[in-house]
């Protein structure tokens, strides 16, 4: 199974304080540690949302809105693309991760597989998600 770990935003990473270099190594070590073991497929910090935009889908009208976004609990400010046996695991994993001691939140969700959707998914859509990621847009 495969889980993005978003790094939930703080008014410092919006404010564009970037990390010291004991935290940049420390997340060095853990994502090393996650690659060793086979589990890190990518992943990586963001730019603060003011150098960002919001597409807002209304019917047929597209309305775009540059940040900075107001809500900095609601932004997300780094991912990680992991391999996992279960959320547990990914949980257990991601305990450890550093610098969230300052009240850093993280959220772990599966991402889905062709075979999530059932019959849904036609044989035609399984080919077409195969050669995208080959293709490179995915893993």
């Amino acid at each position: 199974m495969r889980f993005m770990v978003m790094v939930r935003s703080t008014p410092d990473i919006e404010a564009g304080v970037l990390p010291t270099t004991e935290e940049l190594t420390a997340m060095g070590e853990f994502n090393e540690r996650l690659a060793k073991a086979g589990l890190l497929l990518e992943g990586e910090g963001l730019h603060p949302s003011s150098k960002g935009a919001r597409i807002r889908f209304d019917g047929e009208n597209r309305r775009v809105i540059d940040g900075p976004f107001a809500e900095t609990k609601e932004l997300i400010a780094g991912y990680w693309i992991v391999k996992m046996q279960s959320k547990e695991e990914a949980i257990e994993w991601f305990r450890q991760a550093p610098c969230f001691n300052n009240g850093g939140t993280l959220e772990i969700r599966q991402i889905f597989e062709a075979e999530d959707f059932g019959e849904n998914i036609t044989p035609e859509l399984r080919e077409q998600e195969a050669r995208l990621r080959i293709g490179g847009l995915g893993t």
